[in-house]
Parts: structure tokens; sequence; C-alpha cells
């Protein structure tokens, strides 16, 4: 496996809990890419304990939602990881700063062929938590991962759909995707005579007085004390440019009407990315699928929220499905 530098200290946007003991771990996945994670076990846990890979929001790294969401459950029993996606944060990978439906499905799977390989993990009770574009890469992985036993979505977006036919699907036509499909295997040719991937851009900076608000919303977690961290994309330079390219033709839902194991999709009321919530949960098929609207709650409050966020209803979830079998 490739080497990582790994940081030593607390670099975090939330503070360090007192119940549980953490550590960096590394894994790889099939692709022969090598994975930072931070581990979180409940203090003076004893046996095989359920276990959780978080992952997301989608430009995001460990130090911020998912290891947040990975503290909080472990808190309450469960020994977590958080992982940096394939090419980003603390993870291995070349190019930087690229995502693939592909491989960032993987990504999840590699972290249950991980947690699958402890010995104090029950390899019976492993379910993942994925956050923003990685809650359709979470749905995705649980329509091919036999060994994921129950899966949480939260505020999520289906980056495939988003790519190809825009917000609202407001984009949705042959015309539309050819000329965006031109620009961006335009701008791989001047990548390519530069021997760089240019990089798309995180979170606008400054913000425009006339931003939409989400817009806002995304400023006001990426760009302010509360969600900034200098290895997250959107709180600095964002994706490399041709990043939707596979996107745009390889939708990462479809088969996901075949998904055994139990999911939980839950988003906010008023969030702007809602839409991607209901219509993957008509999807879904079985007396073990759920959808939780949480009042009154935009995008970004199912990301640190914890007044909002329903740690307790995924307890029970995880608990509930985990003994199910």
């Amino acid at each position: 496996m490739e080497k990582l530098n790994l940081t030593k200290e607390w670099d975090k946007v939330f503070p360090k809990s007192e119940k549980v003991n953490h550590e960096k771990v590394t894994f790889h996945n099939r692709y022969g890419i090598t994975l930072a994670a931070d581990l979180y076990i409940p203090k003076n846990a004893k046996g095989k304990l359920s276990a959780i890979a978080v992952c997301g929001p989608f430009g995001a790294v460990k130090e911020q939602s998912s290891g947040l969401y990975a503290q909080e459950m472990a808190e309450r029993g469960f020994l977590t990881i958080a992982f940096d996606p394939s090419f980003t944060g603390e993870s291995g990978g070349q190019p930087r700063y690229v995502a693939s439906p592909d491989i960032n499905t993987e990504d999840f799977c590699a972290a249950v062929d991980y947690l699958s390989c402890r010995d104090d993990v029950d390899s019976n009770k492993i379910g993942i938590i994925g956050i923003c574009g990685w809650g359709g890469m979470a749905i995705n992985a649980a329509a091919i991962d036999t060994r994921i036993k129950a899966t949480v979505a939260s505020t999520m977006y289906d980056m495939t759909r988003v790519n190809a036919k825009g917000y609202f699907d407001s984009a949705d036509s042959e015309d539309a995707r050819y000329d965006m499909k031109k620009a961006l295997n335009t701008q791989r040719i001047v990548d390519y005579k530069n021997d760089n991937y240019e990089l798309g851009g995180g979170v606008v900076d400054p913000l425009p007085e006339d931003a939409p608000f989400f817009v806002k919303d995304y400023y006001d977690y990426y760009k302010t004390d509360r969600g900034y961290h200098k290895r997250s994309l959107n709180s600095n330079g964002g994706w490399n440019k041709t990043s939707a390219l596979s996107f745009i033709n390889m939708p990462i839902l479809a088969y996901s009407n075949e998904i055994r194991s139990a999911v939980l999709v839950m988003h906010g009321e008023k969030a702007h990315s809602c839409y991607f919530s209901k219509d993957a949960f008509k999807n879904l098929k079985g007396d073990n699928k759920e959808l939780l609207i949480i009042p009154d709650a935009v995008h970004t409050d199912l990301y640190d929220r914890k007044d909002v966020i329903p740690f307790e209803k995924l307890v029970d979830f995880f608990k509930k499905n985990f003994d199910a079998e």
C-alpha cells in the first residue's frame, strides 16, 4: 500500500470527545488506492462491536461532517471510521481532486473490507452512512455489497443526476449535455498540454449578495470557522474541472430497487436538494426502507447541527437492522 503522511494533531472542526478513543488508520480499495481514516471506539468497549463507515459530504474531508457523525455514533456504542475518499484529503490516489462514481462507491466497499477483518468488529453487523453526494454513493454501495446490513443516506445528492441533468433536471436535454461534454473535453486538452488538472473552484468566495440561499448555506459551513478545513476541496480550490465527465453517463442508482438490506433516507424539509432523497426513496423496495423528512431543516443543517441530526434515530435504525437476521 502507498505510504501516507497522516497528521498527528487533532485538526477536526469539532471538539474531541472524552467518551471515545481515536486513532488514525489506513486501508486500501481494490484499485490499489490507500485510504486514510479516523477510527473511533467507545472507551472501555469489549468484545466484537457493530461497526459503521462514514463518508461525505461531496468535496469535504473526514475532519468535517463525516468525522462528527462517526464520533457521535461511537459515543453511542458503535466502532466507526470516517474516511477520506480516493484522491482527496489524506487519502492516496493520483491525480488529486478527481471524483469517480465507480471508485468512490468502491471506497465504501473497501471500508467494509477493512472493518470485516478487524478482530473487534462483528462482521455480520456493518453499516454505512453517506452524507450529501456520498449519500448516493452509499445507496449504490448497498446495491452491490451484500455485506452491508444497513445504510443511511443523509441530505443526499445523486451526483450523476445533477451533473447530467442540472438542478431540478432543468438541463435535461441532449443539446445541453452535448455542450457540457464539449466544454469538458476541451478542458481535457488544456490539462494534457499543461500536464496539470485545472480546478473548478470550491464554494464561491466572496459571496455574491444575490446568491441562492443554499449557496449561502454552503458558504456558512465551508468558508467560516464553523466548517472550514485546509484540506477540504469545497473550502478551497474545489474538484478538477473534468471530474464531472464520468458522472454524466454513469447513473449510480440504476439498481437501487434491488437492495434487500435496510436503508434510511433522511433529508431536511427545506433543503434545495430534498427531491433527490424523495425520488431515491421511491425506487427502493421492501418493508425495511424508511424516509425521514426533518421539519424546517436545510441541506447543511444535517452536516453538523447536533440539535437537528437525529442521532438516536440512527442508533435505533442500525441496532434494529443489525439484529434483524
